[in-house]
């Protein structure tokens, strides 16, 4: 899409005009395509489409509403909406107005040069955009451009000229110059091609005719080009040249004032080489950044080189109305000027001085430290701009210049190497062994972090290693403004300390946006405009603009269209935090604020945690996870337990979906610890009880959390505080070492807990408390774990949602085969659970359910179907951010590969298990891939290996909550590798005490069966055959209809083999028939009977 502007505005789409309608559409959509790609303001856009009627009433709305008709115009994508207004999404390249400004600078650059023809060739195509009077549709912004239609006008007949085009060009002239008539150089022109055309008596009356207008309309005579002509036609030639004007400095052999630095440029190579390639086609660019963040020294390096840069510091002046005279001095125009008083008497108008000089050459401009006199500045910058064609403006600035045409680069912080390179060199010159203090790379790395890879603080920084080691530095840089004092003498005061520097950006600041950035510093992690409206107290999306363009605010553009989100620096962040605490009030008021804002959020987010609406919430709370932590741990300090035990609650379930388990635990004891502390004190909200609770809990650490009673059924906070509970026990579970979880206090607090929501009623309907079934498993001493699930998917049905159905029925299925090993009877449950899942859409309940119709297709030995089931579940846990199970579901395809016998998949899928269970610290998952690793080591008669990872896989056993299940396979492993180091006489024992334990912790039938053939297989190899069929018979009859894994099927078939050798067939037949009716207690007394009275040992080779 093109737009044309320099006539009644139209667009051009892929060669077809379209005019976009009546003229407030038209004016709105060249307010926009005068600033392309560039936010513009509701009351800029109202004031300049509005400008010669009253706006409406509700001018915002109308605003509004005309936009919506310009997008079904121009496309719905061509006018986005944006923090702070609208922008039409183009490049300068796409208005022609800018096309012609372009073309307009390569024109005369080129005539500049002595390119004639190329000239005449650019400033052809550059007219040839004009259709009419410039930015008809919106007038007041007409005069620069006509201006420069002027100029160009002007070049192209001086191109003519030189080309030998005098006749062609003298009547245009004579149109110009009474449409123009105090416009001297085009008079010059005139006389120029009169006299270029052997027209010398019609160029001297041309002359005369110029010295009368001027004299009669203005009271002036010719200026030094109009003399300079006349005397040529008189015959005196150039001998009478006139003279500079007083003040002026000759034009030749000046090659700018660009000073060599005396310190190495480091870093922004990529950035310079970008501004450089930039300079040549532009005529405003502006470097902006926050305050030490290496605009100059970039602004410098880029004009470095050039023959006419010159430099313009306005840093030190203190007046907006000095700025002029200080660009008249940089560029040696006249002797002195004072910067910051009044202009000297009969010197010349510096503005006037500036373009009489300036509006022939082609230089470039550094204005240096912009911000504090912007408007004056802005004002100088676009007179010159227009009135100058081949003039160049580089300008550095905390915030644009606001100048139509204006080119912004953000000056970014330096990446982490380059900071890091900085900081090394600027070490090497501040002590000559830096080679011996950079070796802590650690430190160097946090001080370039820390300080946000700003230059001057990371040089600052470096100073300090006169004294000071990187580790000290970067330890201390909490007090970073009391730190960082040591720069260079010879630099401004301002750039002479951090402080300094982000004083002079605060002094610039109003304040309502300084009231705004205190609020802001509340902030932890980045926010929206949405939070800075719930937290500030003035117009957030006006002031946060502002903060923005003054670049004390950094804007990062959301991914995929997310919303913006906005931050501060670190060094920002500090000094707006020591603000705020000047007014007590107003941060207190701000954290409040904060905290309130935090807790809506992750509740709103909680609702839709377990919907199919999930995933844009958990990006929201991962954006905001900094923030919540803050709000978190000003709640608990500021003792109030009901906003700390609601947010808490709230990002229970996130905590446990994104494997944030551990963090979760921890905050939740101190919300509990907080509720003893309270009840210990009356009961009163005391701000501080949060630290006391947790000084008082050292001592004791399980004691102080789980004797505490909640309150009793008749406190107000009792219910609150059993959620809490029941969420602190669910990621309890998943992350403390198994031996705390049998303390005995530990059980009698988990009793207690589950005993209130077992009650039943909505709130064990509903997360934390619908997973009291859950914790049958380590507290039930009745052993009705069955009853629990059915009691709890009972209750769901009545008060809880379809979630909340399926979770209850998901729970039950995993609890039948856990504990019988078999599938029989929740084939009816699993068909309930993919239905409802599918409904409610929660991708992490999706892959449960997945999760679980591939346990049951395992146990029965249906492994592809596993395999589908298991992979599908990996992606949906994937998708959803659940990477605390994708290791255990990656091994569940390890071992299925084991199961089948393919050794050399299991290892390949046994590699990425063990890579995702490192990368996310999953602990069981870790144990379990490590014993499959030690089966198949087990398998290849690699018993070294075998013990070596069964050694590990135990180590991380200790460190998680393995189930018994998990546990007696563990035991079977060692059992098998002892029996490869030392002999089946050796692991007898060990075997069976792990099949008399797995009996006492009621594993399913399957892991007994599994055992009891391992057990066969070493009491085949000690020659006791009889007793070896037994067990083959009753795990046989444990296993029913279901196939024997690979793995089991070589011991059962090695102990077959021989029994039926030794015994013959009706025997054999007889003791497998005698297995079949013993019981796993049976089974025990018969391994125990063995140990103590074994068999001669046949010479039977494993």
């Amino acid at each position: 899409m093109r737009y044309r502007i320099l006539g009644v505005t139209q667009t051009e789409d892929h060669g077809t005009v379209v005019n976009p309608g009546g003229p407030r559409l038209r004016a709105l959509l060249t307010a926009l395509a005068l600033r392309p790609g560039d936010v513009v303001t509701p009351t800029t856009l109202i004031d300049e489409v509005w400008a010669e009627d009253d706006p409406p009433q509700d001018a915002p709305a109308a605003l509004q509403a005309l936009v919506g008709r310009l997008r079904r115009t121009v496309g719905k994508d061509a006018v986005a909406s944006a923090p702070g207004g609208y922008r039409l999404a183009a490049t300068r390249d796409d208005v022609d107005l800018f096309v012609f400004e372009r073309l307009v600078r390569r024109g005369t650059a080129a005539l500049a040069h002595g390119d004639a023809a190329t000239a005449a060739r650019h400033l052809d195509e550059a007219l040839a955009l004009w259709r009419g009077p410039a930015l008809a549709d919106l007038p007041g912004h007409a005069a620069r451009p006509d201006a420069l239609r002027l100029e160009a006008t002007r070049a192209r007949i001086e191109a003519g000229l030189r080309l030998g085009d005098a006749h062609d060009a003298v009547p245009r002239l004579r149109e110009l110059t009474a449409a123009h008539p105090y416009d001297e150089p085009l008079h010059a022109l005139l006389i120029a091609a009169l006299r270029a055309a052997g027209r010398d008596a019609d160029a001297l009356a041309a002359y005369e005719s110029a010295r009368r207008t001027l004299a009669d309309g203005l009271g002036t005579e010719p200026g030094p080009r109009l003399r300079a002509l006349h005397a040529e036609l008189l015959g005196t030639g150039g001998a009478q040249r006139p003279s500079p004007a007083p003040g002026r400095a000759p034009s030749d052999g000046r090659k700018g004032n660009i000073r060599p630095r005396l310190t190495t440029f480091v870093g922004r190579e990529p950035e310079l080489d970008a501004l450089r390639s930039e300079l040549p086609g532009a005529r405003l660019v502006t470097l902006t950044g926050p305050g030490g963040s290496g605009k100059t020294r970039l602004a410098e390096e880029a004009a470095a080189g050039l023959d006419q840069a010159w430099l313009v510091e306005l840093a030190p002046l203190d007046r907006p109305e000095a700025v002029p005279g200080a660009v008249v001095n940089a560029l040696g125009l006249r002797e002195t000027v004072l910067l910051t008083g009044d202009r000297p008497a009969g010197q010349d108008d510096p503005v006037a001085l500036l373009v009489e000089y300036c509006a022939p050459r082609s230089q470039l401009l550094v204005l240096d430290n912009c911000e504090h006199v912007i408007g004056a500045a802005a004002r100088l910058v676009e007179t010159l701009l227009t009135r100058c064609p081949g003039l160049t403006v580089l300008a550095t600035s905390r915030e644009p210049l606001g100048v139509p045409g204006e080119s912004v680069r953000p000056v970014e912080p330096l990446t982490q190497e380059q900071a890091q390179r900085l900081f090394t060199a600027r070490a090497g010159a501040v002590r000559p062994d830096a080679d011996a203090v950079l070796r802590d790379e650690e430190a160097v790395a946090e001080i370039c972090r820390r300080l946000d890879g700003l230059p001057l603080a990371i040089e600052l920084a470096a100073a300090r290693l006169r004294l000071l080691t990187p580790r000290e530095i970067a330890d201390r840089l909490d007090d970073r403004f009391r730190l960082l004092t040591s720069g260079s003498r010879t630099v401004l005061p301002r750039q002479q300390t951090l402080r300094a520097v982000v004083d002079w950006s605060w002094d610039l600041l109003d304040e309502a946006e300084r009231t705004l950035l205190r609020e802001l510093s509340v902030f932890a992690g980045g926010w929206d405009l949405a939070a800075a409206e719930a937290v500030g107290t003035g117009p957030a999306a006006d002031l946060l603009g502002a903060l923005v363009d003054k670049s004390l605010v950094v804007a990062d553009p959301g991914a995929d269209g997310a919303a913006m989100r906005y931050r501060l620096l670190e060094t920002i962040h500090e000094y707006a935090g020591e603000r705020a605490a000047e007014t007590p009030g107003l941060r207190d008021a701000a954290e409040r604020a904060h905290r309130a804002w935090a807790r809506a959020l992750a509740q709103e987010a909680d609702a839709q945690l377990r919907s199919a609406g999930q995933l844009p919430y958990i990006s929201r709370l991962e954006d905001e996870h900094d923030n919540i932590r803050a709000a978190l741990d000003r709640s608990l300090a500021a003792g109030d337990e009901p906003e700390a035990a609601a947010l808490a609650l709230a990002m229970g379930w996130f905590w446990w979906l994104r494997n944030y388990r551990h963090e979760g635990v921890r905050w939740l004891e101190r919300v509990l610890r907080l509720g003893a502390a309270l009840d210990a004190g009356g009961g009163e909200r005391v701000p501080g009880a949060d630290v006391l609770a947790r000084r008082t809990a050292a001592a004791d650490h399980v004691g102080a959390l789980l004797e505490g009673s909640g309150g009793g059924p008749g406190h107000p906070l009792h219910a609150l505080r059993m959620q809490v509970r029941m969420m602190h026990i669910l990621l309890t579970f998943e992350t403390a070492p198994r031996e705390g979880l049998l303390d005995e206090r530990m059980r009698r607090y988990v009793r207690r807990v589950r005993d209130h929501f077992a009650a039943g009623g909505p709130e064990a309907a509903r997360v934390p408390g619908l997973i009291w079934p859950l914790t049958e498993f380590f507290v039930s001493d009745s052993g009705d774990v069955q009853g629990s699930m059915d009691t709890s998917v009972a209750n769901c049905r009545v008060y809880g949602g379809e979630w909340e159905i399926a979770a209850s029925l998901m729970f039950r299925t995993h609890a039948v085969v856990d504990i019988s090993g078999t599938p029989v009877g929740i084939d009816a449950d699993l068909a309930e659970m993919r239905v409802l899942s599918r409904r409610v859409g929660d991708r992490l309940v999706e892959a449960q359910v997945c999760s679980a119709f591939g346990e049951a297709a395992m146990v029965r030995g249906r492994y592809e179907e596993a395999r589908a089931e298991y992979a599908e579940a990996l992606r949906l846990a994937e998708e959803v951010g659940a990477f605390a199970e994708a290791p255990f579901l990656i091994a569940r395809l390890a071992e299925i590969a084991y199961r089948e016998g393919d050794h050399g998949t299991a290892l390949g899928v046994l590699d990425k298990a063990g890579a995702a269970a490192d990368r996310y610290g999953v602990v069981d998952s870790k144990a379990f891939v490590l014993m499959l690793r030690a089966g198949l080591a087990v398998a290849d008669e690699e018993f070294a290996r075998a013990r070596v990872l069964w050694e590990a896989a135990r180590e991380e056993c200790l460190r998680g909550t393995p189930p018994p299940q998990f546990l007696a396979m563990l035991g079977l492993v060692d059992a098998l590798v002892t029996a490869g180091e030392s002999g089946p006489g050796a692991a007898l024992p060990l075997l069976t005490g792990t099949l008399r334990t797995a009996v006492e912790e009621r594993c399913a039938e399957l892991v007994l069966a599994t055992l009891a053939d391992s057990a066969a297989g070493l009491l085949s190899d000690l020659g006791d055959q009889a007793r070896a069929v037994r067990l083959l018979g009753a795990a046989g009859h444990w296993r029913g209809d279901r196939p024997r894994p690979m793995p089991d099927r070589a011991h059962a078939e090695r102990a077959e083999a021989a029994a039926r050798g030794v015994l013959g067939p009706q025997r054999y037949a007889a003791e497998v028939a005698a297995g079949a009716g013993l019981t796993p207690g049976d089974v025990v007394g018969e391994l125990e009977t063995a140990v103590r009275r074994p068999v001669p040992q046949a010479p039977t080779r494993r």
